[in-house]
């Protein structure tokens, strides 16, 4: 195992923790503030880190750098990330905001990755049972404002959110259900707000 520098054990360990206790880890700009050095040379010492196998990276997306190995040699545990869960929704108040919060729930990979935000959310009804979505579910969702056809979205109309695969014809969108005694909802417009991830179950 490739020794590492002093510098580049403070550097593994603010990574560690403040994924840990973010339930994200940070920025290149937020390690380079914390240790008070440039983006340069932040950038630098995560190559160092990177080529002594002990950080990966994503040069295309923030907040994508993750311990893979400690100093000694032990790979560490997936990093829990802290998840708001939505329950009753209040009308007229955005989505995500923290008056439609019913607690947290701590997910890790393959939950949850890298790469985007997540919310979850308290599934009602039986109108997707035919994609295995049952009532009493937690939908994990990844934060986004498009999706493809096919994909199941969640989507707010008129202050009201609903779970339904997402598709875009001609002159409209279709919210189509799983279930047929369920009719799709055909709409001009939608506010995707997420896409489906995963879903938990408890037995």
């Amino acid at each position: 195992m490739r020794a590492l520098t002093g510098r580049q054990l403070e550097i593994l360990d603010f990574v560690r923790t403040y994924s840990r206790e973010n339930g994200c880890p940070p920025t290149i700009r937020e390690c380079a503030s914390h240790f008070g050095i440039s983006l340069g040379a932040i950038q630098c010492h995560f190559a160092a880190l990177q080529k002594k196998g002990y950080l990966s990276q994503s040069d295309k997306r923030s907040r994508s750098v993750r311990v893979i190995m400690d100093e000694e040699g032990y790979e560490p545990p997936p990093s829990v990330a802290r998840v708001p869960l939505l329950g009753s929704v209040a009308a007229g108040k955005p989505l995500l905001s923290e008056e439609n919060y019913d607690g947290y729930v701590n997910l890790s990979e393959p939950f949850v990755k890298n790469d985007g935000t997540y919310f979850a959310l308290k599934v009602k009804g039986s109108s997707m049972i035919g994609a295995g979505i049952l009532d009493g579910d937690i939908a994990v969702i990844r934060q986004c404002n498009t999706a493809d056809n096919g994909q199941i979205v969640v989507a707010v109309l008129d202050d009201a959110i609903t779970l339904k695969r997402f598709y875009r014809e001609d002159y409209r969108i279709r919210l189509q259900p799983e279930n047929d005694d369920f009719k799709p909802i055909y709409c001009q417009d939608v506010h995707v707000v997420g896409i489906l991830s995963s879903i938990i179950r408890n037995y």
